[in-house]
Parts: structure tokens; C-alpha cells; sequence
């Protein structure tokens, strides 16, 4: 289903209503808030904290349609999965997206506009086929929403797009891009997110992915990376240490702007003092009561 709560970086929306009831959630470290805070303090604090809402975008809108009739079709039997099924997808996915964000209507000037746009949505799930035949695919899961702590205390949160378990118990991790296949900087960014998953997944189940694999729609090309356990235990002292410096800014308050090229394409410009703006007043760190951290796995 189209999930607007559900943004890893896969270019979809990211859910920054705060929670209707007033409680505060624990708080807790996903990939692309992870990236966030390395990329620019001030934006994470914007995101995570503030949870000030973004403009959406078609290419945001275009990637959680294209995610949801993906996952749609592996709930389908197997003969069944084919091309003209998937296209079929789209336009339910859409409205069930636009069901939950009216707002996105306002992305299109016409009827003529939404059609284009959908036939650029189905154009990536043609890609999809290319890749793979998902007739010879029984996941385990698709949309999977993972948690656990890790011992130093840190939660990690985040969903999987996809669990593939071989006959001989092999686990591959297969996260979709609805963009382009990135240069380096890029590429590290989709691994970080990948290597996250996989330091969840074995933390919480003890079960080391043997394959992360990464599927680039827009321009068909894929790639694949196998961790290490070794490899892990370092990422998960990178985590641990960007856990402890979000949590010093958290309860100082100081997140601190860090300029680059991409604040060109940061909607929080007009708010950052390195641009000349005012940031809003600092709402406080969230500190609620510790909670039970969900298996890997469990629903919302």
C-alpha cells in the first residue's frame, strides 16, 4: 500500500506530521534521518525534531506509486506477475495515495498532465522487468518495517523494500531507486541505507544477509554488495557515534547549519541562518518513556 510515513530514502514522502495524540515517540535513528544529520545538523533538526512539513514533489509522489504496485504485485500468484498486470497497479496505487494526501492532486494542472505522469511511472516498472522475473520470486516479505536496539541503546528504525530468502537460507535485501544509478557520493549514501538494513536485520533476527542489492529503475542497472560481519561491527559504531552527537545537539539545541551546493534543493533555505533566515524556536528533545523495541518484521 502506498505508505507516506514510509521514506528511507527511496525518493517518497516522509511523514512529518506530528502524532495526533500529542505523546512522543521515542526517538530513533532511520537511514535517511541518519544521512540527514551527516549531511546537514540543521536539516535533521528540521525533519526529526521540528517535523516541518515539505512541498511534495512528482518524482516523490511517482516513487511511493511505483513502490506500492511493486508490492502489490508480489501479492499476487506468482503466474500473475507479469507486465501488463503491474501497469494495471498504478492507477489504484495512486489513488489510494491521493486518498490519504488530497493535497497531491494540486501537483497536476489536467487530466492530461496525470497521464503523462503515470505513463512515466509505468516506463520504471518496465525497467522493473528488465531487471528480474518476478514469476520466479517468493519474498518473504515486501514493505517490511524493521526495529531493534542496539546494546549501547540506540533504536533503529526503518523499512526494507524487500526480503528474499533462498531455498538454502541465504538472505538478500533488494531495495528499488526510482532515479538515476548515482555517482560516488551518491552510491555511498544507498549503501549506508543498505548496510543499515543489514546491521538490523542481524542484530534483531542473527541472520547476516548474504547479498544487498540495489535495483536503479530509471536507467536499469543494478547493484549488489555483500557484507561482512566485521564490516558491520564498524558500521555500527559509525551509527552509535552519530546516535551520540545527534543526541548532544538534541539536548543543547545546537544544530548546526552545514552549507553545500544542495541547499539549492533544501526546501528549509528561507529558514537557515546560513542563508540569511531564522530558524523557528527550538521545540526541545523528545524524551519519552522508554518503550519495548519491536522485532524486525512487525507491523505498524
Amino acid at each position: 500500500m502506498a505508505e507516506s510515513a514510509r521514506n528511507e530514502t527511496n525518493g517518497e514522502f516522509a511523514s512529518s506530521t506530528p502524532q495526533e495524540s500529542g505523546e512522543r515517540r521515542r526517538p530513533a535513528l532511520s537511514p535517511s534521518r541518519a544521512s540527514d544529520f551527516k549531511q546537514c545538523p540543521l536539516l535533521y533538526r528540521f525533519r526529526a525534531v521540528d517535523r516541518i512539513p515539505e512541498t511534495p514533489t512528482k518524482a516523490q509522489a511517482r516513487g511511493t506509486v511505483v513502490h506500492s504496485a511493486l508490492e502489490r504485485l508480489f501479492d499476487l500468484p506468482a503466474t500473475r506477475r507479469d507486465r501488463t498486470t503491474a501497469a494495471e497497479l498504478l492507477t489504484p496505487a495512486w489513488r489510494e495515495l491521493r486518498a490519504e494526501r488530497p493535497e497531491l492532486a494540486e501537483l497536476f494542472a489536467d487530466e492530461h498532465e496525470l497521464t503523462e505522469w503515470l505513463a512515466s511511472a509505468g516506463r520504471l516498472l518496465e525497467s522493473y522487468f528488465e531487471l528480474e522475473d518476478p514469476r520466479r520470486l517468493e519474498p518473504e516479505a515486501c514493505e517490511m518495517r524493521v526495529e531493534t536496539e542496539l546494546e549501547s541503546g540506540v533504536l533503529l528504525r526503518g523499512f526494507i523494500d524487500r526480503v528474499d530468502v533462498a531455498p538454502t537460507g541465504e538472505v538478500r535485501l533488494v531495495d528499488y531507486k526510482t532515479g538515476s544509478a548515482p555517482r560516488q557520493f551518491g552510491e555511498n549514501k544507498a549503501l549506508f541505507q543498505m548496510k543499515f538494513y543489514a546491521l538490523v536485520l542481524w542484530r534483531a533476527r542473527g541472520e547476516m544477509p548474504r547479498q544487498l542489492l540495489l535495483m536503479y529503475l530509471a536507467d536499469r542497472q543494478s547493484l549488489a554488495y555483500t557484507p561482512d560481519e566485521a564490516e558491520l561491527r564498524r558500521f555500527e559504531r559509525t551509527l552509535d557515534a552519530i546516535w551520540q552527537a545527534i543526541l548532544r545537539a538534541g539536548r543543547s539545541g545546537d544544530f548546526r547549519p552545514n552549507p553545500s551546493r544542495l541547499c539549492d534543493f533544501c526546501d528549509f533555505k528561507p529558514l537557515c541562518p546560513a542563508h540569511g533566515g531564522t530558524a523557528p524556536p527550538y521545540p526541545g528533545w523528545p524524551e519519552p518513556q522508554r518503550e519495548t523495541a519491536t522485532p524486525a518484521g512487525a507491523g505498524e
